[in-house]
């Protein structure tokens, strides 16, 4: 069977429930928690894995940063027969006392620019919400602690979430950037769960975000050394686990 364009991927390599990291070596680690994983491949910026969790088989994959990759990972994940979508990976969070908790967000406000040449920025950017109860779960079951709002997905890094020399020089102010989301009550901002989200929906499959609070607004705190090594190892188990609940107790029940 011929292999997908970027991912080097086919159907028969796939499992019907993807997990999606933004970093390519977050991946790596996950991928040895797994029973029997086969590398399937490591083209640009997407690693893939398929392997088995307590029984139930799941496939690993990096998007890269932001959301037109994350866009062709998951085209190409569909094409292979992926059912549901999990994007897995850090948040910077907008509340002081977000720092090291799970951010599951009921949805996202679509301000990337990848989603809308799929379909209109009226359509929402929704999680399945049987999905994140299971995540939900997940997380406390391994002591952490879980927030289930909103977030906001943006394009720019260093023009709209963190200052930089260049953004100085143009007179970003990307502090006004967050008193505006802020205003609206929106937890964290990353780069690619709203397009993950809606293209989630226009499949038809199930879908959600799991991340975790690596990094205030700005930089202005941040998950450090072994801190941030044990929230990283927290997020992949929380999604297995979450994973794992939900095909035992919601996809075994339809």
């Amino acid at each position: 069977m011929t292999n997908t364009l970027y991912l080097r991927a086919s159907k028969p390599q796939i499992a019907p429930y993807v997990i999606f990291s933004g970093d390519p070596w977050r991946v790596e680690v996950l991928a040895k928690m797994l029973d029997e994983p086969q590398h399937i491949a490591f083209s640009r910026e997407f690693n893939t894995y398929t392997g088995s969790y307590q029984g139930l088989k799941v496939t690993v994959s990096s998007t890269g940063i932001g959301a037109p990759s994350a866009a062709i990972a998951m085209e190409e994940m569909y094409q292979c027969g992926m059912e549901v979508a999990v994007r897995m990976g850090t948040v910077m969070g907008l509340k002081d006392d977000m720092l090291g908790k799970f951010n599951i967000p009921m949805g996202s406000m679509r301000e990337e620019s990848t989603s809308a040449t799929y379909v209109p920025v009226s359509y929402p950017a929704v999680a399945d919400i049987e999905l994140v109860h299971c995540m939900n779960r997940s997380v406390v079951q391994h002591g952490r602690q879980y927030v289930n709002g909103i977030n906001c997905t943006m394009d720019g890094f260093y023009s709209q979430m963190r200052q930089s020399p260049l953004s100085d020089r143009l007179a970003l102010d990307v502090r006004e950037n967050f008193a505006r989301l802020k205003r609206y009550n929106i937890s964290g901002i990353d780069m690619e769960s709203s397009c993950i989200l809606v293209l989630a929906n226009l499949m038809g499959i199930k879908g959600c975000v799991v991340t975790i609070t690596t990094v205030l607004e700005n930089l202005k705190d941040t998950l450090e050394g072994d801190a941030r090594k044990k929230a990283e190892e927290d997020l992949c188990r929380v999604v297995l686990d979450g994973l794992l609940i939900y095909d035992q107790e919601v996809r075994k029940s339809e």
